[in-house]
């Protein structure tokens, strides 16, 4: 049975407002209270509105068989509460049909596993009781930020009780190894390491509305059969939920290739599966220990001009 993970990141940081010399002891105020507002009510009217109407009318019409997760930073979730009450309603409503996973994260996506053990599990705790309690739901799968990895890391992460943790499948890192296999951390392998594939998931985020690439333009059909002839037992689709709406506009058509998208892999055969926890928790000769060193993002990479002590 071949499970494809398909996982949204959904994050909006508190942007800070110019605080001039002549500020200091006078204005305590120190958001762009304008600017804040107005990002968070363009993206929910262009994503994230839209995207999770299109996400609840596609389980409904799967009956179940269609799911997905999704991380939503603190402070995203405190910029609906003032901004936009009703995404927060959409998500809610996402999270009854009992066919979405939220995952658990630091509050402020923040780099604390790589500074403070403390700070990390601090935010951890603070993170998951915000997703109890504003959707039902116990986290039992973490995403660290930019999917930031390491065997440390997962020790941390599998020591406050999760089950799965997600990292980038970098492929200068698992050299002959493939991403779409479940793997264990090498410390506690009862940690489950997903990694995202990052050709597939990057097919859609940065190349579906590019002219210029072979494969353009990208059907729910073509897209369903790559799927279909990856080798591993699972396909890791992570990316950016403003990806829909946002950095792939509405008039590139993203929208009605995840409508085709579900039914187009589900007809393929009848053993894929839409899914998080069963595949993550799944167990087998394939999910071996693999001892992966500072899985970073290329991101981490870019900016880190001195060895990590």
């Amino acid at each position: 049975m071949k499970t494809v993970n398909l996982y949204f990141q959904v994050h909006q940081p508190w942007r800070l407002k110019v605080y001039r010399f002549f500020n200091i002891g006078k204005d305590h105020n120190y958001l762009d209270d304008f600017t804040n507002r107005a990002i968070m009510q363009k993206v929910a009217r262009q994503c994230y509105l839209p995207m999770n109407a299109l996400l609840l009318n596609l389980i409904k019409e799967h009956k179940g068989a269609f799911k997905c997760s999704f991380s939503i930073t603190g402070t995203a979730v405190e910029q609906f509460r003032i901004y936009a009450p009703e995404v927060l309603d959409s998500f809610r409503a996402l999270a009854e049909t009992g066919c979405v996973e939220f995952l658990a994260e630091t509050y402020s996506h923040s780099l604390a596993a790589l500074s403070s053990k403390e700070d990390f599990v601090e935010q951890v705790k603070l993170h998951s009781k915000m997703i109890k309690d504003e959707f039902g739901k116990k986290p039992v799968a973490f995403r660290n930020t930019e999917l930031i990895y390491s065997d440390q890391i997962g020790e941390m992460v599998s020591a406050l009780g999760f089950k799965t943790i997600l990292a980038e499948g970098a492929k200068h890192v698992l050299g002959w190894k493939s991403p779409d296999y479940v793997y264990t951390n090498a410390i506690d392998n009862r940690l489950r390491v997903l990694l995202r594939n990052y050709k597939l998931s990057d097919d859609i985020a940065f190349r579906f509305s590019n002219q210029g690439w072979d494969q353009y333009p990208l059907t729910a059909d073509k897209f369903a059969g790559w799927v279909k002839e990856s080798a591993g037992e699972v396909v890791n689709l992570f990316m950016d939920y403003e990806t829909f709406g946002e950095h792939q506009k509405a008039t590139t058509g993203i929208f009605d290739f995840v409508k085709a998208l579900p039914k187009a892999i589900l007809k393929q055969q009848t053993n894929i599966r839409f899914s998080l926890k069963k595949a993550s928790l799944m167990a087998g000769t394939q999910a071996e220990a693999s001892k992966i060193l500072m899985l970073r993002t290329a991101w981490l990479q870019a900016h880190q001009t001195t060895p990590t002590p």
